[in-house]
């Protein structure tokens, strides 16, 4: 997974929250807007867009952007930085069995998770399926366990990446058909019926779709909120194929050669580009 392009009512504000509530620094000012992140990998990218209505809560749209971190330390140190910035952002945290992951809101409303991953050979498949669930992760426990002064110290400098981008939209049935039979993703688990993830190569999940607030959403408005998903592929081969399936599919889309875009069933906009 690539950048996460967000359009913000309110730059100054949006930028000041993910520089000193998330650690990220400014990685290029491009685009119109501000690149952040962490190192040279931008995760963030925060588009201007004054005048632009807030997304109402049924739309479909971003749920979260989910940031990965690289040990447990790295992570403790960006939630208590988050927590300390604005303890009401705090939206919960939990143990997914695959992951331990901490959720915030940024000020205008776009869902955060912060995460680590589990080592993978603790994971567990049954019938295609990654084992994940929802158990309570005391988040005062974990911070005494897990933050270190040295990881306090050195956050700006810990790597981190766009682990997975979870999205609202309007029905279960066409988001299978879309992001798995037609893009290509593998199926990795679903919630009864009402969210599918699914990734590449096996991990628990790159995307995850689900309908908990947007049930029978249709396209998408204008809005402030999410703007575009960039993700990466191996190879022009990769995407070349990928713009075929969806020519076949009667899907239009803008082929660069070198990036492809297209928007889903809901109007989410998708970049697809050789890494």
């Amino acid at each position: 997974m690539g950048t996460v392009m967000l359009k913000v009512g309110d730059l100054a504000l949006m930028q000041d929250y993910y520089q000193r509530a998330l650690g990220l620094d400014v990685v290029a000012e491009a685009d119109g807007g501000v690149y952040l992140g962490r190192g040279s990998t931008p995760l963030v990218h925060l588009q201007p867009a004054h005048g632009l209505p807030v997304a109402a809560r049924g739309e479909a749209g971003l749920f979260h952007t989910a940031i990965l971190f690289r040990d447990r330390a790295s992570l403790a140190a960006t939630v208590a930085s988050a927590a300390r910035f604005n303890p009401r952002s705090f939206a919960g945290s939990a143990d997914h069995l695959v992951s331990e992951a901490f959720y915030f809101t940024d000020p205008e409303g776009n869902g955060i998770e912060l995460y680590y991953d589990k080592p993978r050979e603790g994971w567990q498949w049954q019938d295609g399926s990654v084992v994940m669930d929802s158990l309570f992760l005391p988040p005062q426990e974990y911070l005494s366990t897990n933050l270190t002064e040295e990881a306090v110290a050195g956050q700006h400098a810990a790597g981190a990446d766009v682990g997975h981008v979870h999205l609202q939209v309007g029905d279960m049935q066409t988001a299978q058909e879309f992001y798995v039979d037609t893009l290509g993703f593998e199926r990795t688990a679903g919630w009864h019926g009402q969210a599918l993830f699914v990734s590449a190569g096996k991990y628990h999940h790159h995307m995850a779709m689900n309908v908990w607030n947007s049930k029978g959403a249709g396209p998408r408005k204008d809005t402030l909120g999410l703007g575009e998903v960039l993700i990466h592929l191996p190879a022009e081969d990769d995407l070349g194929a990928l713009a075929d399936r969806l020519k076949h599919r009667g899907i239009s889309s803008h082929h660069t050669g070198l990036e492809l875009r297209f928007e889903d069933p809901w109007r989410n906009k998708l970049r697809v580009a050789v890494a």
